[in-house]
Formats: structure tokens, sequence, C-alpha cells
């Protein structure tokens, strides 16, 4: 015998990713909120046709993959770019995670500065990274 729908499979409306990061900048009520949704207006920008998605409690931009994740802790806006390792970065933005083969991260505190240009520019390289064929 199945499951009748839950109410949350009902309302998906309700639940969508941007529903969902709509909340959760909301949730943030101070710099952090701010500096997410920020970020998320820039990775807009730089790539018109991102998908955003919720995993893993967090939000999610994607292209053809993923390009980054947006964290937020007490004292940070963490963007970690799953493939940031294989991304040139001439305006040395990733300042975490750097010790691995694979990501590489922003960490944003209070205060920081973004350099818009930059980030738009790493947005689109990571897209362009996701869209060439696997070997």
């Amino acid at each position: 015998m199945s499951k009748p729908p839950s109410k949350a499979k009902e309302g998906a409306a309700a639940e969508s990713p941007s529903k969902l990061i709509d909340e959760k900048i909301k949730s943030l009520d101070d710099w952090r909120g701010k500096t997410l949704a920020h970020v998320r207006a820039l990775i807009q920008q730089a790539d018109p046709a991102v998908v955003e998605e919720w995993k893993w409690s967090i939000p999610v931009w994607s292209h053809d993959g993923i390009l980054c994740t947006g964290e937020t802790y007490k004292a940070k806006v963490k963007l970690t770019f799953p493939k940031g390792a294989s991304l040139k970065d001439p305006a040395k933005l990733f300042n975490a995670s750097l010790e691995g083969n694979t990501r590489r991260a922003i960490d944003l505190a209070e205060g920081d500065a973004l350099d818009e240009a930059a980030f738009k520019a790493l947005i689109r390289a990571a897209a362009a990274l996701n869209a060439k064929p696997a070997r």
C-alpha cells in the first residue's frame, strides 16, 4: 500500500530551492544574510543560466555541475568551489581549502570586500570547466 504524498511534496513550490535560499537569507538577519544575498546576485549576473539547488541544507549553484556552495557560519560566509583547484584565480580570491587537490573556497568575514568582477569571472570559469567533456 503506497503512502499518500506528504504535505511538503504537495506544496513543492513552497519548498523550491530558490525559496529555501530566500528563507535562509531572511533567517540570517545580519551581515551574513546580506553577504549571501550579494554573492547570490553576483552569481546570477555572471551566469544567467545558473540553477539554484538546495543540498546538504545549504545553497548550491550549478551549471552542468556544481559551481559553488554557500555555507554560513558564525564568523564567515564560505563559498566552496568543488573544482576550484582547476580554476585560474589571478585576483587571489581563494583564501581557504587551499591544501587539497580539488576544492577551493572563499571565506568572507564581516566587512570583507569582494572583488565583484573577479568573482564573476571565477563563476564563468567554473561554468566553462563544467561544460568541458570529461576525459
